[in-house]
């Protein structure tokens, strides 16, 4: 038995849904579903009509009809009956073998699940193309800010050249707090996870796991070039100190934990053009100055800038989780794929045409601050120089502070290959006149670099 969620055009034959996961999202899906029932009919055309929702644990959710819930989500996405599919349950297995499968019978599938993009898109896209189906996924980065389907179709005319931003509301809170109160990491976690931003495995949040997989399929869409999680550089914020952040208060700036993603020309060692272009894309903590419109971004929002040839800088921003908005996406994509069905049209598919190089990290140009503890004694800042020098690193800035025991040195880098950053770090470790480089941090944003 199915549950009729549309009287609206009631002469059409409803399309039927098929949801595999009832969990923050899921339970957030139904009752959009429901509530809004008339107004979706209206705008697909048909009703929409959920045909039944596979979870794991029923006892949990004794709230739904007990005639649309099941335990075997395959056996749904294979229903004869079953015209479109939504994926909320998240993880890699059995997500991606479910959405192979609903693919497969001719299904088109709504996912919010970056992770599996991340790792199986290509995969994914491909069999959604020799399917004839669809494959929307708007919501697995940002929640419901409109992103992605800006990325794929609003900017297809133009060239985009950057995509940096907030994608992670856990670290985003997190890092405000401790800006905003001079808490540590732990206490700000802690607080984070007693109002409910972070899970009571933080791992994917802190350590920038969920940041990278929404990374990669930024630079996917943005620069049509198949990008996985395995491409690109992640460093979470699990040692972002109370220190760090006072130090980046301290020439003007906050600490973000930011998505990087940029298309830029090949060069040499020597930074000469060597022609063609590559895709560079990371996750890291940087500062960036509170001038920045990034910097302005607290609690747990999101934000994303993106520059393109034609369009210039646009940025989106908005709740990037939680139940009802990650819910509105899914169904703005459910509404889309279901008015193709209606019409016979089909959605874009994956754009990998460019297939431009994956520029590793070392090539990346940045920025660093850095903490030195040091002797206080003459020729420090000559030995200091020289290990800059050795690897072609300019200083932009450096500042002494204290004497003695306390004596630290502070220095700001112009922009280098993050090679030759990393390697003159190395050489600082090795100095007899520093005691310990207290503190490493990218900048990202400063002018005069």
């Amino acid at each position: 038995m199915s549950a009729p969620l549309g009287a609206a055009q009631r002469g059409a034959a409803p399309l039927r849904v098929a949801l595999l996961g009832c969990g923050v999202v899921g339970g957030q899906v139904v009752r959009l579903l429901t509530e809004h029932a008339e107004d979706l009919a209206a705008r697909v055309g048909v009703p929409l009509e959920l045909a039944g929702i596979a979870i794991r644990r029923p006892n949990r959710h004794p709230h739904l009809p007990a005639e649309l819930v099941t335990t075997d989500a395959a056996a749904l996405v294979r229903r004869p009956e079953v015209d479109l599919v939504i994926e909320v349950i998240g993880g890699i297995e059995p997500a991606r073998s479910l959405l192979l499968a609903a693919i497969g019978a001719g299904k088109s599938v709504v996912t919010a699940n970056k992770a599996l993009l991340a790792e199986y898109g290509g995969e994914l896209h491909e069999a959604a193309r020799q399917a004839g189906v669809d494959l929307y996924f708007e919501a697995s980065v940002g929640g419901a800010i409109p992103l992605l389907r800006p990325l794929r179709e609003s900017l297809a005319g133009d060239r985009i050249s950057r995509v940096i931003g907030i994608v992670n509301g856990t670290t985003n809170y997190i890092l405000s707090r401790m800006d905003e109160t001079g808490a540590g990491f732990g206490e700000a976690l802690e607080e984070a996870t007693a109002l409910g931003y972070a899970e009571a495995d933080p791992t994917a949040d802190v350590d920038g796991f969920d940041a990278a997989a929404k990374a990669a399929i930024l630079g996917s869409l943005a620069f049509h070039t198949r990008v996985t999680a395995a491409d690109v550089y992640r460093e979470g914020i699990s040692e972002v100190s109370a220190a760090d952040v006072a130090s980046a208060r301290a020439i003007g700036c906050t600490v973000k934990l930011l998505a990087i993603c940029e298309r830029l020309p090949n060069v040499d060692g020597a930074g000469a053009a060597t022609g063609g272009e590559s895709v560079a894309v990371r996750v890291h903590p940087a500062m960036i100055p509170r001038t920045h419109p990034l910097a302005s971004v607290g609690d747990a929002f999101n934000a994303v800038f993106v520059e393109g040839d034609a369009a210039g800088q646009l940025m989106f921003y908005g709740r990037g989780a939680g139940g009802a908005p990650t819910a509105s996406a899914v169904l703005g994509d459910l509404v889309a794929i279901a008015r193709n069905r209606v019409t016979g049209g089909r959605g874009p598919g994956e754009s990998a045409y460019a297939q431009l190089r994956i520029r590793p990290m070392g090539e990346s140009l940045t920025r660093y601050h850095i903490s030195l503890d040091v002797a206080d004694r003459p020729g420090v800042l000559a030995a200091v120089a020289t290990a800059f020098a050795t690897h072609d690193v300019s200083i932009s800035t450096v500042r002494q502070q204290g004497r003695g025991e306390d004596a630290s040195l502070v220095i700001v880098t112009h922009t280098a290959p993050d090679q030759a950053l990393a390697s003159t770090i190395d050489d600082l470790h090795k100095l007899d006149v520093v005691r310990d480089v207290a503190s490493v941090m990218r900048v990202e944003g400063m002018t005069g670099g």
